[in-house]
């Protein structure tokens, strides 16, 4: 994962334990408090709320105890896509530019031009250059870019 990634992963985990871990808890006393558990729906909501949260939370420690964090600033620019790398790209076939950051899996939002390293368009373009033009096969069709851009930042 990249530093930026890690931080945010820390602080979200720290979200998760000491703010909303505690709600949880206060809402499945207050349901338990209102007697039957059998037919209390307010209580076997939290209880599945509280399993959803408990399984992320492991799933992001998890991701840090194992991660190798990388900082892509400490890397020399030469052109190359790497993990980390911001990428200018032009979408030959929609006539734009798009720019993606290529992340770890728990850091990913397309929304923001985060790519995950394992989707099919990160794939593509690590190992490329600047001025390389590259097709990525992808689940929705054949994408083609030029690359016109990699940052370190």
């Amino acid at each position: 994962m990249t530093k930026n990634g890690e931080i945010a992963i820390k602080e979200t985990l720290s979200n998760l334990k000491f703010v909303e871990r505690p709600k949880i808890s206060e809402a499945i006393a207050e349901a338990r408090a209102h007697g039957d558990l059998k037919e209390n729906a307010e209580y076997h909501a939290a209880k599945e709320l509280q399993g959803l949260m408990e399984a992320k939370i492991n799933e992001m420690e998890n991701a840090i105890a194992n991660a190798q964090v990388i900082d892509v600033k400490e890397i020399p620019e030469t052109g190359r896509v790497i993990f980390g790398s911001t990428i200018t790209l032009y979408d030959s076939d929609n006539e734009k530019k798009i720019v993606y950051k290529i992340v770890g899996n728990l850091e990913s939002n397309p929304n923001k031009g985060m790519i995950s390293i394992d989707t099919p368009i990160a794939r593509g373009l690590v190992g490329k250059f600047i001025d390389d033009e590259v097709s990525v096969q992808t689940p929705s069709g054949q994408l083609n870019y030029e690359i016109l851009e990699v940052k370190h930042i």
